[in-house]
């Protein structure tokens, strides 16, 4: 069954995956943005696209919490990276707010652009199922 849905759906429902997490460790900077020595983290998405769809298949070491299964959250987890701060701290701190506030916002257009692909596929399916309201 998951292989039908990863045929169906493509790399869509692992990037919702990555992009939901991604949402996760942006929140945390921004939690963390007065924490002393707090360095900002990031996932890089085109890292753990490029694993989940074999296109490094030397450094691909996926984990699969059932057979047939991406585990995204531990991808994600493997390429998270720290940001290169723009402007340094005197506490160590690396968080810088407007960046993490704008990467935010972008995380969410590219979450919401993923649910509605998912969605309009979901959305064909059912009109392919019911022979497109003929009948």
């Amino acid at each position: 069954m998951s292989n039908i849905l990863d045929n169906v759906f493509g790399l869509s429902s692992q990037a919702l995956d990555v992009w939901q997490r991604r949402s996760e460790v942006i929140a945390s900077n921004i939690a963390n943005a007065d924490t002393p020595n707090y360095q900002a983290r990031d996932v890089d998405f085109r890292q753990v696209l490029q694993q989940a769809s074999g296109g490094d298949a030397q450094t691909l070491a996926l984990s699969a919490p059932t057979a047939g299964q991406i585990d995204a959250a531990a991808q994600s987890a493997e390429a998270l990276k720290y940001r290169v701060p723009l402007q340094p701290s005197l506490d160590g701190n690396t968080v810088d707010a407007q960046v993490e506030q704008s990467a935010f916002a972008s995380n969410m257009v590219h979450y919401q652009a993923s649910l509605s692909f998912i969605n309009s596929t979901i959305q064909q399916l059912r009109l392919a199922i019911n022979g497109g309201g003929q009948g």
